[in-house]
């Protein structure tokens, strides 16, 4: 393990601690949040992490993806101050950003919309709230990337409500599901 995965490491148990993220041994955070690593692609340069909380997976991608700039959203003040510090600790304030921001609000901002080449979330909200908010966030173009139930499930993504966001159909990619931007989302 490097320093830096070490550090991010101290900084989830202390999450867990906190009650800021679940009881999961923090091998098995990581790997889950590599799994949005994975799925995003190689000319991806900005990341918005809806709902971040703990800063799972937006930490995990700054981490594995140097290159990428990092928007950590949360609505919650202490949430989005413990991220803060976690950035400032891990070294990474000019390229991961903490904000205090409603997603259903940010995602109403045009200064907002279309901006980020790649949205994620991994707990946020119900599945087509999640998927309608990170549409309108992510550039035509982008992705929209979401934690999805074990692979045993039948698919909870209906395909014309999808497309209507402008949206691909959704492609499986091990513990995550991602669409692609094909049109700005409404």
């Amino acid at each position: 393990m490097n320093p830096s995965e070490a550090m991010l490491s101290d900084i989830l148990h202390r999450a867990q601690v906190e009650g800021a993220l679940g009881a999961r041994p923090i091998a098995d955070v990581l790997a889950h949040a590599r799994g949005f690593v994975a799925a995003l692609e190689t000319e991806v340069a900005s990341v918005l992490d809806l709902g971040s909380g703990a800063g799972v997976p937006g930490l995990v991608i700054a981490l594995d993806r140097p290159l990428v700039r990092v928007t950590l959203v949360d609505r919650r003040t202490t949430r989005v101050d413990a991220l803060r510090r976690a950035v400032t600790v891990l070294g990474w304030t000019d390229r991961v950003h903490a904000v205090e921001a409603d997603a259903e609000q940010l995602s109403n901002d045009p200064s907002q919309q279309g901006r980020y080449d790649a949205v994620v979330a991994r707990g946020f909200a119900e599945p087509m709230s999640t998927l309608r908010i990170a549409a309108r966030l992510a550039r035509v173009g982008g992705w929209v990337v979401i934690s999805e139930p074990p692979p045993d499930q039948a698919s909870r993504w209906e395909t014309e409500w999808v497309r209507s966001l402008g949206l691909s159909a959704p492609e499986r990619c091990g513990p995550v599901v991602r669409f692609h931007v094909e049109q700005a989302g409404t």
